[in-house]
């Protein structure tokens, strides 16, 4: 039959490797094992530090003095004890403790050892003088070896945690929509992008199949996750699979998307999961069309007017032919205004590129607004009949600071507008003085703006349906328009008042 003692070792130790099994938070754990050694060795109160770089601090106390603790801490942060072997380091703590205890304690320590490597330190203080016997040193080594298991094991633990934790908020922040799926295609976890693009939240999604959430419009542009599975995919580590098309949201609209899929593998080569990255390419979509009504306009509004004047040039020329005055005169017209409209179109197109390439330069100097507002009106009253331009500024108008010649083709474009898309009535052109700022608006009596024009009426390159059947144009003006006022500090917008006719404002600094 066992001593007594040899059997509240083996119970003691026990408990221990009970708690290195049960218990993964590293600070319960040490307390935990801190108590039984102090029990074990009838001891009245003891330690355990961790080593952190070439740092100690002390992780676990049990019955010691705040004010100990505070003169132990600085020793152990000095990285001195890590180049001490056991014996130093023992008599180092046995001082320390005879000196704050005035003789009363006695102590010993025992490195934490894991992997060959120190990571700790156990001391135990007892009551009496007596040295620990060579029983009591191997058996507080052995609850060293363990208490060594113990943060080794804690501090893997805690790692793995720390690293899912770092995946987690990798994949909530990221902008593009993620899904992780099983094997079997059920959704193990969306993200939170994935929440805003498709419109599912992640319990609502979960557990679901893959094709019950990712439900295409129409055919989509490359094979499905189902169809290549069933062609053999994925063969390689790294066969990702692609495919774009409209994804159906929960409620309207539905978004174009660009669909990724990444396989991660077993050793044995099969699939584990299939990260799923979903990014929506509205913009792009948005790039490529606007892309292709650039270069549709250019086509027929330079085209226009370049066949204009090429024809009436070569018929003005004809050695066949004799025309009177008259004929020439309005011939040399055409040839004028079609060549004035390609000129302007070709300034709109370099002042968008210079908008893209960096801004628009200004030159500031002072402007008389209702002066440079009637010139404009002289301007255009000639070219119209249909309509009445009417100027409508207070008295005593400020003089602001501006580009005149910037400011002059915003109102060129809208005013032009106006014209272009009021058949007849007034258009009137209107000032308003505000404590900081100046507004101008310009009115016409024509069927008004589409609501459903409204917010991309300032856009590049837009012309509702109606303007591109009835009109001429490149869809550039209002946005140039816009980039000019807002280069002066101020902003452009549609008032939508009840009753016919547009009503645009913009708004300048004082």
């Amino acid at each position: 039959m066992l001593p007594d003692f040899r059997v509240r070792q083996r119970d003691y130790l026990l408990e221990i490797s009970r708690a290195i099994t049960q218990e993964l938070d590293l600070q319960k754990l040490l307390k935990r094992i801190l108590r039984i050694s102090i029990e074990m060795l009838a001891g009245q109160a003891g330690l355990i530090a961790l080593k952190d770089a070439n740092s100690w601090h002390v992780t676990a106390a049990h019955g010691i003095p705040a004010a100990f603790l505070r003169h132990l801490e600085p020793m152990l942060a000095e990285g001195s004890v890590v180049e001490l072997d056991l014996d130093e380091l023992n008599r180092l703590l046995k001082e320390l403790t005879y000196t704050t205890s005035q003789g009363l304690l006695t102590g010993t320590a025992l490195p934490l050892t894991a992997h060959s490597q120190v990571i700790g330190v156990i001391f135990i203080f007892r009551s009496y003088t007596e040295n620990f016997s060579s029983n009591d040193q191997q058996l507080l080594q052995s609850f060293a070896d363990q208490a060594a298991i113990a943060v080794f094991n804690a501090r893997l633990y805690s790692q793995v945690i720390l690293e899912k934790q770092r995946l987690d908020a990798l994949i909530d922040s990221a902008a593009d929509g993620i899904l992780i799926l099983n094997a079997d295609h059920s959704v193990e976890r969306v993200n939170d992008a994935f929440e805003r693009i498709c419109g599912q939240t992640d319990e609502q999604v979960r557990g679901k199949k893959h094709d019950e959430v990712i439900l295409w419009v129409r055919k989509p542009d490359g094979m499905t996750l189902e169809q290549a599975e069933a062609s053999g995919w994925p063969l390689t580590t790294n066969a990702h699979l692609y495919v774009e098309g409209d994804l159906k949201r929960s409620e309207p609209p539905n978004v174009p998307v660009g669909i990724t899929y990444a396989p991660l593998l077993s050793p044995a080569g099969r699939v584990r999961n299939i990260i799923v990255t979903v990014r929506d390419i509205t913009n792009f979509r948005n790039a490529d069309q606007m892309k292709a009504t650039f270069i549709s306009i250019v086509s027929h509004e330079l085209k226009t007017p370049v066949a204009l004047i090429k024809g009436y040039a070569s018929t003005l020329r004809r050695d066949d032919a004799r025309w009177d005055k008259h004929v020439i005169q309005d011939s040399l017209a055409v040839i004028e205004d079609e060549a004035d409209r390609l000129t302007h179109m070709i300034e709109d197109l370099l002042d968008a590129s210079r908008l893209q390439a960096g801004g628009l330069s200004l030159q500031p100097t002072d402007i008389s607004m209702p002066v440079i507002t009637q010139h404009m009106i002289d301007r255009f009253q000639s070219q119209t009949k249909k309509n009445k331009l009417v100027l409508d500024f207070p008295a005593n108008f400020p003089v602001i600071v501006g580009d005149e010649t910037r400011i002059e083709q915003v109102l060129s474009n809208l005013i032009s507008n106006a014209i272009k898309y009021s058949p007849k009535g007034e258009i009137r052109i209107s000032g308003d003085v505000r404590p900081e700022r100046v507004i101008i608006s310009v009115h016409d009596e024509g069927p008004g703006i589409d609501p459903q024009d409204m917010p991309h009426i300032f856009d590049r390159f837009y012309r509702s349906d109606t303007a591109v059947r009835k009109t001429k144009g490149a869809g550039l003006g209002l946005y140039l328009a816009r980039a000019i006022v807002e280069a002066h500090g101020g902003r452009i917008w549609i008032d939508a008042q009840q009753g016919a006719g547009a009503h645009i404002c913009f708004s300048l600094p004082r």
